[in-house]
């Protein structure tokens, strides 16, 4: 386990092993006193020797306790080192990897990290630093009797076959039955994120069918790692009582020849008990040790995070924006979603992305953000290369209104701040830049109404305008809206137009994705994307017309032969 010896890791099992050290010189106490009672408290009958053997081995057990104390805080401080040093990056890591391309949310870090911290204050790792010290209670028992300490070694030896074997017959099925219960779980979580779609067109049998073939195959894995598992925990708990009483009868025999005491027989089986018992436990709890190195290859076989560089703080943009060529791709195999679309705009102006779905406005989108990077082509705020902003920082300045809106469970004004300390006034600026202020009070509780796991309370035009505050909390001089109207009644058009007409007046850069003409009209330029190229780009007082023109045609071209047909009937 040498994942238990890392840098960060060392100080903490250290001081475990330390007190594992002193916690098993101190339980040699009570054998030794076994010892001393039969042969020397019987034969002299001395109540006073009794009292202090008595005394002494109560402070040894005291301090046996204080050390199995230590023990258990230090590697229940190892515990917390780890998680608080990887389940930060690791969540930053999985939220990086779910907003790539094609991509999910990919939490088995976080789940391999809780199982190296239950490893580590779990009984298992206690075992396993007790038992280095095996070799000292078979040398106290050899100092009894040679013959004793001989018997006590062959049955160190093979209980440590025993859990070599442990080891080679039980680590193929704990990986497969933990792949298993993961594709169990992930597919679990695909259905309970679709399950509006699955309930409303009648497809949870189907469903339920899919998953439970899945979690049939995890069941027949566990099963079979059980079975091996509790095989051999069995033979080594037999194997242990056996070796005690093989043990109790070489000491009665010698006893018997007068070539050892009574004490000496009780104390070696007694002994013997002690120093087998880590070794039984580490080979009951196998498992969660072939779990936990099984967990730590896998982090360690991630990509290392990249460090954060103390480069120098950019100031606050002004909202240039320069796309330079940008092309992209989501796999080198694929065709590209955007061909080398080049524009720029102005601090203060706005910009309408048009086009037909799939025509690669969402990853325009999410380019200009720098959520994804081009293979090819920069794009630059105010000159710099966004690449080279850091995310906080950046996010400062940006607003950003996706697709399809998320929202958090929380209190309205929560996730206004997004998810920050919630600054009252700046919370009800953004609100009232938004034009949702109004619309918020109303609701059972204003700012303070939870809205539920995603929003669940709120309907989709609220969910929308409360998403556009968030998106404009904060002040941002770069405010990307990706099809803001979607679910907006005309009250939420009115006040999508005046957040509109307000961000222009503060000369905040706006980049609109959107159909509708009539929030186009009030934008300063518009682009226009087919097949992820750039078509048209320009004022929209030029490019307009020309949409409308060409909606125009092709709504006769679809309308006329519907009447031809009608009119032949």
């Amino acid at each position: 386990m040498n994942w238990l010896l890392t840098s960060r890791l060392r100080p903490f099992v250290l001081v475990a092993g330390a007190a594992s050290l002193l916690l098993n010189l101190a339980l040699l106490v009570p054998s030794i006193y076994m010892l001393q009672v039969f042969d020397r408290v019987f034969a002299s009958r001395s109540v006073e020797t009794l009292a202090m053997l008595t005394a002494f081995t109560a402070l040894a057990l005291a301090f046996a306790y204080c050390m199995d104390t230590a023990r258990s805080r230090a590697l229940a401080w190892a515990g917390r080192a780890l998680d608080r040093r990887l389940s930060p990056v690791a969540l930053a890591s999985a939220l990086r990897q779910a907003a790539g391309p094609g991509e999910r949310a990919d939490t088995d870090a976080l789940r391999d990290i809780s199982q190296l911290r239950a490893c580590l204050t779990g009984s298992g790792t206690q075992a396993l630093l007790d038992a280095p010290w095996l070799p000292i209670y078979l040398i106290v028992i050899y100092l009894m009797h040679p013959m004793l300490g001989a018997m006590a070694a062959i049955g160190a030896c093979l209980l440590a076959g025993l859990a070599v074997l442990t080891e080679r017959l039980t680590r193929g099925r704990t990986e497969r039955a933990l792949r298993a219960s993961r594709a169990t779980m992930h597919l679990a979580g695909t259905l309970t994120r679709n399950a509006e779609a699955i309930i409303g067109m009648g497809m949870t049998r189907a469903a339920v069918a899919g998953w439970q073939a899945r979690h049939e195959e995890l069941l027949d894995a566990q099963a079979h790692l059980g079975t091996a598992s509790f095989a051999l925990a069995a033979i080594a708990r037999v194997m242990r009582q056996a070796l005690q009483v093989a043990i109790l009868a070489l000491g009665a025999w010698l006893v018997i020849n007068a070539h050892a005491s009574p004490g000496i027989m009780v104390a070696a089986t007694i002994l013997l008990g002690r120093a087998l018992q880590p070794v039984e436990h580490l080979i009951g709890g196998w498992k969660g040790q072939v779990e936990a190195r099984g967990a730590w290859r896998r982090l360690s076989e991630r990509p290392a995070a990249q460090p954060v560089r103390d480069a120098l703080t950019l100031p606050a943009p002004i909202g240039r924006l320069e796309v330079e060529r940008v092309a992209f791709r989501i796999a080198p195999a694929r065709p590209l979603l955007v061909k080398s679309v080049g524009f720029s705009l102005e601090a203060g102006e706005s910009l309408g992305i048009v086009g037909p779905s799939a025509s690669g406005k969402t990853t325009l989108i999410r380019l200009i953000l720098g959520i994804w990077k081009p293979q090819a082509g920069e794009v630059r705020l105010d000159g710099a290369d966004i690449a080279q902003w850091d995310r906080d920082r950046l996010g400062q300045h940006v607003g950003y209104l996706p697709q399809d809106v998320e929202l958090f469970a929380g209190t309205v004004a929560e996730n206004i701040a997004r998810l920050g300390p919630v600054d009252a006034q700046a919370v009800v600026q953004a609100a009232r830049l938004a034009h949702a202020h109004e619309m918020i009070l109303r609701l059972p509780e204003g700012y303070d109404t939870q809205i539920g796991e995603a929003g669940a309370v709120l309907s989709g035009g609220q969910r929308q305008r409360i998403a556009l505050a968030r998106a404009l909390h904060g002040d941002p001089r770069l405010v990307v809206l990706d099809e803001p109207n979607a679910n907006l009644d005309a009250e939420g058009e009115a006040a999508l137009a005046a957040a509109l007409k307000e961000l222009q007046a503060r000369r905040v850069t706006v980049v609109l994705v959107g159909h509708r003409p009539a929030i186009m009209a009030r934008l300063d330029k518009l682009a226009v994307l087919k097949d992820g190229a750039l078509e048209a780009f320009g004022p929209t007082a030029s490019i307009l017309p020309h949409l409308r023109a060409v909606g125009q045609a092709n709504r006769l071209a679809v309308v006329q032969p519907a009447e031809a047909a009608e009119a032949s009937a």
